[in-house]
Order: structure tokens, then C-alpha cells, then sequence
């Protein structure tokens, strides 16, 4: 099953990026993931479902750790294929 995730973290800066918004591409990024967005309001990233959901765990516990104060998110079943 593949899998797309959609998430922001807040609160906002829109100065610069804050450790939150940081932390969270770190994760994403660095996941073995076929797609990935990233940008200043939003965020997508896509692969396979162990994957993407081994992300989405790394990527909100960094998140919060780093002074997150709320995380948005949304997963979609995009298709099948590799799990």
C-alpha cells in the first residue's frame, strides 16, 4: 500500500523557519520516501506504508521535542504497491 502524508507544524514564524519546521523536514528528508515537498505552509511526502508511517513517528516526536506546540496531518491510501 502506498501511502500520502500532508502536515504543517506550528506555531508559525514567518521570519524564519522555526526548530520545529526544521526538525520535521530533517525527518522527512532523510526518509527513504518517493516524493517529498516541502515548503513554507505545507508539506507532502509519499512512499510505501511502512515507510510513510515510520516517518509520520519520527517526524512528531522530533516535531514536539523541538517545541512544536500542534501538529496537522493527514494520511491518504494513494495506491498499491510495495508495503
Amino acid at each position: 500500500m502506498r501511502l500520502k502524508v500532508e502536515f504543517t507544524t506550528e506555531p508559525f514564524d514567518l521570519d524564519q523557519a522555526p526548530a520545529h519546521a526544521l526538525a520535521a523536514r530533517e525527518v522527512i528528508e532523510a526518509a527513504e520516501l518517493d516524493e517529498v515537498d516541502v515548503g513554507p505552509f505545507g508539506n507532502t511526502a509519499e512512499g510505501g506504508a511502512d515507510t510513510v508511517l515510520t516517518a509520520v513517528d519520527a517526524l512528531l516526536r522530533k516535531s514536539l521535542e523541538a517545541g512544536a506546540t500542534r501538529i496537522s496531518l493527514q494520511v491518504n491510501v494513494v495506491g498499491e504497491g510495495d508495503a
